[in-house]
């Protein structure tokens, strides 16, 4: 017997770090995600099989059934006991979970790759939690934590709102085809950013006036939804730059790194790496391959 799950990867367009204190977010699933097979197997336990997007092995490990019951540290950095705590977590979300397992065999497949930051834990927390039946913010909640949003894109075909209301996710689908999108391009900074270490980062800092933010980066991800021209389209993520610059007390990554460029440019997620949304011709991309970017991709190729 076969079993098949399958989790969008993620783009946060709008709300980073807001998100986790009630700001309504946009998000993307982006077109490549996360596949798990679980079928029978001849050795007794788990095997498990992680590949990446070329189908080179990632990661692989033998669990036995009392490996499940081990104990562990709240965050562990070790691979196999972080897939430890994740089917551990599953199981106390459903004591049915493995209770009849013998033999079996798990394999994952990322179509994008591991260090771009689209989503390789949270297409892993959701399709594990499809398997094992049980809810996917729950076990994120028991594990990695998080606003929860990414679990949303794994789910979903649409863009998406996203906020937390009372601690609990609200999801409204929603469309986001902007007529300029010709003209939007992620680009890779060439590092992955640790999401929760970026949290931690953002949780050190004075919240004097979260609230104003969080209220001023709501209406411009509602206000995005509608936006028919390029140049509001600027406006609107500019000013989202500089609000989250302003919470984070950092410089955009514009002025890090990219000051004489004329577009626009909008970090995603974790400020510090993976993607960012540049506007850009083009011509203009030329000006981010010289600084030695290379992994761009356009707005239809990317998101879902």
């Amino acid at each position: 017997m076969t079993q098949r799950f399958y989790g969008h990867g993620k783009l946060l367009i709008t709300g980073e770090y807001l998100v986790l204190d009630g700001a309504l977010a946009l998000a993307i699933p982006t077109q490549k995600g996360q596949i798990l097979v679980v079928e029978d197997a001849t050795t007794e336990g788990i095997t498990w099989v992680s590949l990446k997007s070329s189908g080179e092995l990632w990661f692989t490990t033998h669990l036995t059934y009392d490996d499940l019951k081990k104990s562990l540290p709240e965050q562990p950095a070790d691979p196999k006991d972080r897939l430890i705590q994740l089917l551990a977590a599953a199981q106390s979300l459903n004591s049915q979970f493995l209770k009849d397992a013998k033999n079996i065999k798990v394999t994952t497949t990322l179509e994008f790759e591991s260090n771009w930051g689209l989503g390789s834990s949270s297409t892993l927390i959701y399709t594990l939690a499809e398997w094992a039946e049980v809810d996917a913010y729950a076990l994120l909640d028991l594990t990695f934590g998080g606003s929860g949003y990414d679990i949303a894109c794994a789910s979903n075909h649409t863009p998406i709102l996203y906020q937390l209301k009372d601690q609990k996710p609200r999801v409204l689908q929603t469309q986001f085809n902007p007529p300029f999108g010709d003209q939007l391009y992620f680009i890779h900074l060439n590092k992955k950013q640790n999401s929760r270490d970026a949290i931690s980062n953002y949780r050190k800092q004075p919240k004097e006036s979260l609230e104003s933010a969080i209220n001023k980066v709501s209406g411009i991800s509602e206000t995005l939804l509608s936006c028919e021209e390029l140049l509001s389209f600027r406006a609107l993520i500019d000013a989202h730059e500089r609000i989250i610059a302003s919470v984070l007390n950092t410089p955009t990554i514009k002025q890090q790194l990219f000051a004489d460029y004329h577009g626009s440019i909008k970090s995603l997620g974790g400020w510090g790496g993976d993607f960012i949304l540049v506007t850009a011709s083009p011509e203009d991309l030329n000006y981010f391959r010289n600084k030695g970017y290379h992994t761009i991709i356009s707005y239809g190729d990317m998101v879902f």
